[in-house]
């Protein structure tokens, strides 16, 4: 797929890339127990991505809105160490990152599915939504995925922040996935990914 100029030029001067968790990197979907003990399934591919994007020294971090060990373990697997949960306003926590890593708006990335998440996602240079977004997220939003939030969604975008920095791979990116968590990647392999119709 012919990824489009001003699309990469955003994700060219990504250095920072921030997740929500529940409709982005899973399903959406709770599983709780008979003793209330919540499960969530995350998707192989992403961490994969996440892995792979760490390696080329771009930050990965989470804001979330709800609080669970399940991420906390998750996030220790991927080596990600800004992980910030319960977060209901998370501008707030945004702006800390900003000033923490001496960031500007247009060196960060971030992808939501929800109304809670639009603050930041009128702030960051990339903004992302997943295609079970809330409506109102997929208009306002740079780039809209083809895969669901727990189905490679953060894939595709962690595979569309390395295609901009390297010009060999801008040209299209690859269906399917090539490699799984701590594998070495074999040149490049990730998902697709759609332009929304809105522009910022």
């Amino acid at each position: 797929m012919k990824i489009p100029k001003k699309i990469l030029e955003k994700a060219r001067r990504v250095q920072f890339l921030l997740l929500d968790v529940d409709g982005v990197m899973t399903d959406g979907t709770i599983y709780l127990d008979a003793d209330g003990k919540e499960t969530k399934a995350f998707n192989i591919y992403d961490g994969s991505g996440i892995h792979l994007l760490r390696k080329a020294g771009v930050q990965v971090g989470i804001i979330t809105g709800r609080q669970s060990t399940i991420v906390e373990h998750r996030a220790r697997e991927l080596g990600i160490t800004e992980v910030h949960q319960r977060i209901l306003d998370k501008l707030i926590v945004y702006d800390q990152l900003l000033r923490k890593y001496g960031r500007l708006d247009s060196e960060m990335a971030y992808i939501g599915d929800d109304v809670i998440d639009l603050p930041i996602l009128e702030r960051v240079g990339l903004s992302v939504a997943v295609p079970n977004a809330h409506p109102d997220v997929k208009k306002r939003v740079d780039w809209v995925t083809q895969k669901a939030g727990g189905s490679g969604a953060v894939r595709e975008v962690t595979d569309l922040l390395l295609a901009a920095r390297t010009p060999s791979l801008q040209a299209s990116i690859p269906s399917e996935h090539g490699e799984r968590e701590g594998e070495a990647p074999s040149g490049f392999a990730g998902g697709g990914g759609d332009v929304s119709p809105y522009k910022k």
